[in-house]
């Protein structure tokens, strides 16, 4: 989209002329809940943006986890949550996207029950395989694939942006293959790493360090333009994949009555924050891509990836329960 390549040229700008609009904050912390366990890429995200938030708000940001059932346990707890700017979730692809489609009853409403406070980043999906699958681009993975009976691919589980970004795949590139889901990211990678499962898309994070250590090859990156921490390999939509891209990304949010002006003063200070050095070193250690912008910025990202997503999901008939 285009709001996002505005917002990363205008990213190191906005990092020291954005003012945090004035807003009485209740006394005590605000509460961050991420909805996946401590420790994770989304709890370190957090932690590292609340740590330079804090600076600015001057309010102090206590991180709570609430993980489980693909985000909707932390989700659903933080709709019913106070609304008086005091309380924030972090809601990404599953959260803010595609639940609503995957459950029957996620538990709450990704567009009612809350209001967008602003983009922070996403992980480009890279295509990789094991080293011995016989393929080093785009046109001769595809080759090989269709010369196997229905080959297998890992995903870190059933539901997951790498899970989805894979059926699409399959989709354009008119494959036949057969999802093994996993218990997470490092356990399917290490079975693509054995061999046991041939492929899978993988977000940089997850697959940076093994890519450049030669255990996993890479095909192509699942983006319009190449990441800076693997410029040389190119976009599966330069190979041929027109207009195909994928991300694991991921956003604030906060319960839908939260006041506008709060609303307002969280994403100056969010915008800040990403801009800062410590913000900027830790997302590129974990090859993240800043995507800063505004609530009604996200609420339109948001608004293009359910539309995206949900009509796969759909097509696909995916149910998690």
């Amino acid at each position: 989209m285009t709001f996002l390549t505005t917002a990363r040229r205008c990213l190191g700008a906005l990092a020291l002329s954005v003012p945090v609009l004035a807003f009485a904050f209740p006394t005590g912390p605000i509460e961050w809940v991420v909805p996946y366990a401590a420790g994770g890429g989304s709890d370190v995200v957090a932690r590292v943006i609340a740590s330079e938030m804090t600076k600015t708000l001057g309010q102090p940001i206590i991180i709570n986890n609430k993980p489980g059932a693909g985000t909707n346990i932390g989700a659903a707890y933080a709709a019913k949550a106070r609304a008086d700017g005091q309380v924030v979730l972090t809601a990404d692809t599953a959260t803010f996207a595609t639940n609503g489609f995957l459950y029957a009853k996620p538990g709450y409403d990704a567009e009612q029950d809350f209001v967008p406070v602003g983009l922070m980043a996403r992980f480009p999906m890279i295509l990789v395989v094991n080293p011995q699958v016989p393929a080093k681009n785009l046109q001769e993975f595809i080759a090989w694939a269709r010369s196997q009976d229905n080959p297998a691919y890992a995903s870190p589980g059933a539901g997951s942006p790498h899970h989805l970004a894979t059926e699409l795949f399959a989709d354009v590139a008119k494959l036949k293959l057969l999802h093994a889901p996993y218990k997470g990211a490092a356990p399917a990678v290490q079975d693509v790493i054995g061999g046991q499962v041939p492929f899978m898309f993988v977000d940089t994070a997850a697959g940076g360090s093994h890519i450049r250590a030669g255990k996993l090859r890479a095909i192509g990156v699942a983006s319009m333009k190449r990441v800076p921490q693997f410029d040389s390999l190119p976009t599966l939509n330069e190979q041929g994949l027109a207009g195909f891209e994928a991300y694991a990304w991921q956003g604030m949010v906060a319960p839908a009555k939260t006041p506008a002006a709060a609303v307002q003063a969280l994403n100056a200070a969010l915008l800040k924050a990403i801009g800062t050095p410590a913000v900027k070193e830790r997302f590129q250690t974990l090859g993240l891509e800043a995507i800063p912008g505004s609530s009604a910025e996200m609420a339109a990202y948001g608004k293009a990836e359910r539309e995206k997503w949900g009509k796969l999901i759909k097509a696909k008939g995916i149910k998690l329960d």
